[in-house]
């Protein structure tokens, strides 16, 4: 519920409060039988501007510390519904994969002095053994430690903590980039289900410097099981240097 107060308590060594916050979702075409991969660029752009301009009305409100953007395609993403969606969860917390991410990216940064995520991108840039495809604002990869076979990461080439901070010319080069690797996606794994996160900083945040706002694709291709739940290890049977390069010579 939007409406109402956290009123947090403590209950012995637990903690308590209530469900607030905002859950929305992002109707991407009014066509039932068309996926995301197959709209025109500027069709996914109006999706990425309405996730902007969601965010910027949401943020509004203070009770709020994270907004979530994310898509599930396919049943075995979890999508409930076959008609081509997105949602967005506004959370009065931060989620701890968001907080140890960003946690690790300022680790980084106070020894090195530079943006993780930079250094990423002017990395795969340079080697290209990782590199599945760019435009002029963003570089697509599949990741050195790749957790899923064929997980590819959309990185701005300029550093930017927030994603509903990016620049307008920006939002129409991700629509470029995202289409171009969705459809290299469903022509070498044959349109397989999948999701994707935008990963960007907490609202009201102050870590400008060392976070890096990004978006990741993980086709859902295996299964996690009690190896990967009990060590928080990832059985990956795909090197990413072998995905980029399926995805690179793909025809698209």
């Amino acid at each position: 519920m939007i409406e109402g107060n956290l009123d947090k308590t403590g209950i012995g060594l637990f903690d308590k409060m209530n469900g607030i916050g905002a859950h929305e979702v992002i109707i991407e075409t009014p066509l039932h039988d068309t996926t995301i991969s197959t709209l025109p660029e500027r069709k996914i752009e109006d999706i990425i501007w309405a996730y902007r301009d969601r965010v910027v009305d949401l943020k509004k409100d203070s009770r709020f510390q994270y907004i979530l953007i994310f898509k599930n395609e396919g049943e075995a993403a979890g999508a409930s519904l076959e008609h081509s969606h997105s949602q967005l969860i506004a959370l009065p917390v931060i989620p701890r994969h968001v907080f140890e991410e960003i946690e690790g990216a300022r680790l980084y940064y106070n020894y090195k002095e530079r943006c993780i995520y930079c250094d990423i991108v002017r990395q795969e840039s340079f080697s290209e053994d990782r590199s599945v495809t760019e435009n002029e604002h963003f570089l697509a990869i599949t990741p050195f430690a790749a957790r899923f076979p064929f997980e590819t990461w959309i990185i701005p080439k300029n550093h930017n903590s927030c994603f509903d901070e990016a620049q307008p010319w920006e939002y129409s080069s991700l629509a470029r980039i995202m289409k171009n690797v969705l459809r290299r996606l469903d022509k070498v794994l044959n349109v397989p289900p999948y999701n994707y996160i935008i990963h960007t900083c907490p609202l009201r945040s102050q870590m400008k410097e060392y976070y890096h706002w990004h978006l990741e694709i993980m086709p859902k291709l295996v299964r996690i099981a009690g190896f990967e739940s009990g060590s928080g290890f990832y059985i990956n049977p795909t090197s990413p240097e072998e995905a980029a390069k399926f995805l690179r010579e793909a025809k698209v």
